[in-house]
């Protein structure tokens, strides 16, 4: 199986491509020769993270008949300071709120993500360590 995009030079640092049918810009901000016109490539990264193990999660919690108020993951990235700038390294949290939450089955649902089903952390853990933490807020 194979993936494919098509990413288009608009002006200066700005690329657009379309993605199952939405466009998305990136581009640089001035200080870099951008108009800032859409988000970092890199910081992209992040996202695709953040959004592959949400959707998982989700689906898995529902299959527990776990019900959560309200779920954010904030992916923190450790950049080099030298070119080319990349990561080393990035930590997942995982932030759960709702009533009486099962610990145990909200870290079985984040263990599969990160072990099983994310293909986003799998391809990044080929270079880089992934790791993530768990918060529960009662409500």
């Amino acid at each position: 199986m194979k993936q494919e995009i098509n990413l288009s030079w608009k002006k200066g640092m700005a690329f657009e491509t379309e993605l199952n049918g939405h466009k998305l810009v990136i581009d640089a901000d001035q200080s870099n020769g951008g108009n800032d016109s859409g988000p970092r490539p890199k910081a992209l990264m992040l996202v695709a993270l953040a959004g592959c193990t949400g959707m998982d999660i989700v689906s898995i919690l529902e299959k527990m008949r776990v019900e959560v108020a309200d779920l954010n993951i904030r992916v923190e990235g450790e950049v080099t300071e030298e070119h080319p700038k990349h990561f080393t390294s990035m930590h997942i949290i995982y932030e759960f709120w709702g009533k009486e939450l099962p610990l145990d089955k909200l870290e079985k649902a984040v263990s599969l993500s990160d072990e099983r089903y994310c293909g986003v952390a799998a391809t990044l853990k080929q270079g880089i360590p992934v790791t993530h933490s768990v918060v529960v807020h009662e409500i």
